[in-house]
Formats: C-alpha cells, structure tokens, sequence
C-alpha cells in the first residue's frame, strides 16, 4: 500500500474523531493523547492488513469509545432517546468503510463519523 493513502486515512480518521470530541465538548489533552494512541494503533494495524486502510476511521472512533470508556465513561451520549437512561452510541459497521454512529435501542443511525455536531445540534 502506498504510504501516502495510509497517511492520508489516519489523518482523516484523526480530524473526523477530533470533530466528533469537539463536538462533545471532550476534547481535552488527555482525550486526544487517547486519538493519538489510537492513531498510532492502527497505523501498526493497517500496516499488517493494508486492505483494511477503509475501515480506519471507524476503528480509531471505537479505540477511542473503549479508551473513554475505561477511564471517564460512556461517550458519546445517544441524543435521540432523551427518555432512557443515558447511552452511548455505537460505530457501524463495526468493521467497514463509512462508518456511522447508531443509537442501537433506536435502531437509528444518527449521524456519520465526524459530523456529531449536526446531531447535537452544533
């Protein structure tokens, strides 16, 4: 795989879940240290399975819910079912290209990876 399309994924996985912390109002340096982590993570990743470049940003995004997760809490918030209990979304497809964050109670998708604003209404 051509170094420049592997870089180019990992800089638009980066951009798109820094939009989506921004978004969130989470984007604290120890929040993007995790993206960074993430970033670094699946460089390695893509690196063994180069057919797996397309499937980066939804990767990075959910490396970053696991890591949020273990350290600060559920993220992001689902804001489509304001009468639950607080939830976070999910990425999907789990593993493939355009990935997007669903409320799986819903069974809504709610907005792409990367444009969170719009479904918070930022």
């Amino acid at each position: 795989m051509e170094l420049n399309r592997l870089e180019q994924a990992l800089h638009t996985a980066r951009a798109l879940v820094m939009a989506d912390l921004v978004a969130g109002d989470v984007a604290e340096a120890t929040i993007v240290s995790m993206v960074e982590d993430a970033v670094t993570h699946r460089r390695w990743w893509v690196e063994q399975w180069p057919d797996g470049v397309s499937f980066v940003t939804g990767l990075v995004a959910q490396d970053v819910q696991d890591a949020l997760l273990e350290q600060y809490g559920r993220w992001p918030l689902c804001p489509v079912c304001t009468d639950e209990g607080p939830h976070a979304l999910d990425v999907e497809p789990e593993l493939g290209p355009d990935p997007h964050w669903v409320c799986t109670k819903a069974t809504v998708s709610v907005a792409p990876v990367g444009s969170l604003a719009l479904a918070l209404g930022r």
